[in-house]
């Protein structure tokens, strides 16, 4: 079966299932033609129907999804899911006409019953926070891939099963997508999954007909108030994650104020995380050694169980990813002494153990644009990372700066269209943790990015009014720039990009991909 460029992963050998059986079991509305059919699949695209779809047309911004049903029809939808203002559009398709008042608080529990989702489902783990998300979630897969366990992913970086990926469009996607996501990857036989979830995955009812088996917390900081308005209503949204009808169990990090809140305020059995040895947490991270290229650390339990192993990645804060990955899974099931065991094993592509004198014990992970290194071993260090809010910079300038007794330069821009108040802080932190900082043009989407770049100077010129800054707008420019001002031994964070391979600007995707011109630079300069 194709996807025909969707970026949806959908069961090969889809079950038909009653479309008059949907309508009992829903008790929805009916208008136009009778209901009589089965249904095999359910979309919120007019461009991605298949055969057997149910076409869901939801109100939007500027048009009424029920408008493309006639286009769902040619494409083989078998009925429409609306509301009542989308009726009237709905039946000029000629197809059936499923009436629900608030269609999209009723997708997941559709989607899981056409899909059949909730039988034999798998291992379901959901990883929430501000920052650190997909790294957990990758972390988690790698140590599930170690045990031998075949796994799925979602994140804001891809959707993979085995060896089948796509790109992500979205950080978790529709719960039309997941719950088709969820039975292809049982036809694939995977046995857990790991779910990135966004607080708007969870306001917008994305994981909605989900029940995961334990859910994890990373962290609460600066970003999304365009969305949210407030930190409340931010942490209110990931809270809603910690509820009987969302998930079983839960692991939260409580360093800072937002995780012991929530450690006292979810209505599921927990376990908590800390970096605080004086702390009262069940499990206590110590880092215990920091290199460009990979951290050390221990993690101590409940009855005096401990684990020592080490990620191929930089700093402190991806120990403490690392850590809740690894609580999770013991919450799930797994016991530590067996992730020890794996960890500590050499494996082929297949997951079968070999003899391999160069192994490195510890988690065998890669990340995609996450403080990713694409240098050398001659010239400047030189990472590119997704981090795109003031925490993010810290945690990633202040392990850079743990490392390194060179300079550090800085290379980023921000977001436009998304959250302006966070970009002076942006601007001041880079100022004060990098020795010098060049400011570029990064996603401007429909804002002037002379603007966006202005409030970023202004940040930075204010924490540090004598720092070493420059503005360069083309980003190819800007990182060649950077690169003029480090030499051996120093490190060059360029931030923002990360996996991404493209800029937006004025609604328009134009390629790029900061990783591949990075290396393409580093070669220019005869250091690749």
């Amino acid at each position: 079966m194709s996807d025909r460029g969707s970026s949806a992963l959908r069961p090969e050998h889809p079950i038909a299932r009653s479309l008059p059986h949907l309508v009992d079991e829903f008790g929805f509305e009916t208008a136009g033609a009778p209901v009589s059919d089965v249904v095999t699949g359910i979309t919120l695209s007019s461009r991605d129907v298949q055969p057997g779809d149910l076409y869901v047309g939801l109100k939007g911004q500027r048009h009424h999804g029920a408008a493309f049903a006639a286009g769902a029809a040619e494409s083989g939808a078998v009925a429409v899911l609306t509301d009542p203002e989308g009726v009237e559009l709905a039946v000029e398709s000629g197809l059936p006409v499923l009436v629900t008042p608030e269609p999209r608080l009723a997708l997941g529990e559709v989607a899981a019953w056409i899909y059949r989702t909730r039988e034999d489902p798998p291992t379901l783990f959901g990883v929430t926070g501000t920052n650190g998300k997909t790294s957990v979630a990758y972390l988690l897969e790698a140590i599930l891939r170690q045990l031998g366990i075949t796994a799925g992913l979602s994140t804001t970086a891809e959707r993979r099963i085995g060896d089948e990926t796509i790109v992500s469009k979205l950080t978790t996607p529709e719960a039309t997508e997941i719950h088709a996501m969820l039975a292809r990857m049982r036809e694939a036989d995977v046995r857990s999954v790991v779910l990135e979830v966004s607080a708007q995955a969870i306001t917008q009812h994305r994981v909605d007909g989900i029940v995961f088996d334990v859910v994890g917390f990373t962290n609460l900081t600066h970003d999304h108030l365009d969305d949210y308005r407030t930190m409340e209503l931010y942490y209110e949204a990931k809270r809603e994650l910690f509820q009987p009808d969302r998930a079983r169990r839960g692991v939260v990090i409580v360093d800072a104020e937002w995780g012991g809140r929530l450690a006292q305020e979810s209505r599921i059995p927990l376990t908590t995380i800390s970096t605080d040895p004086a702390s009262e947490a069940e499990w206590h991270l110590t880092v215990d050694e920091e290199r460009a290229d990979r951290t050390t650390f221990t993690l101590r339990g409940p009855d005096h169980r401990e684990l020592t192993t080490s990620v191929p990645l930089l700093g402190a804060y991806m120990a403490a990813n690392a850590a809740l990955a690894i609580v999770m899974l013991v919450e799930s099931g797994f016991d530590l002494d067996a992730i020890a065991h794996a960890l500590n094993l050499a494996h082929d592509d297949d997951g079968a153990e070999i003899d391999d004198d160069d192994f490195q014990p510890g988690i065998d992970v890669y990340i995609p644009g996450r403080a990713e290194r694409v240098s050398g071993d001659r010239g400047p260090i030189v990472y590119i990372d997704y981090g795109h809010s003031p925490d993010a910079f810290t945690s990633t300038l202040e392990s850079i700066r743990r490392v390194t007794d060179g300079r550090v330069v800085m290379v980023f821009g921000a977001d436009g269209d998304r959250d302006p108040s966070k970009r002076a802080e942006m601007g001041a932190i880079a100022a004060r943790l990098a020795d010098a900082v060049v400011i570029t043009d990064f996603h401007p989407r429909s804002e002037d990015p002379a603007l966006i770049r202005a409030a970023l100077i202004a940040g930075a010129k204010a924490a540090v009014p004598d720092g070493e800054l420059y503005e360069v707008a083309d980003p190819r420019a800007a990182f060649r720039a950077a690169l003029g001002l480090a030499g051996e031994g120093d490190v060059i964070l360029y931030a923002g990009p990360g996996h991404e391979d493209y800029h937006e600007v004025a609604g328009e995707r134009i390629p790029y991909s900061a990783r591949d011109d990075a290396r393409k630079a580093l070669h220019e300069h005869g250091w690749l």
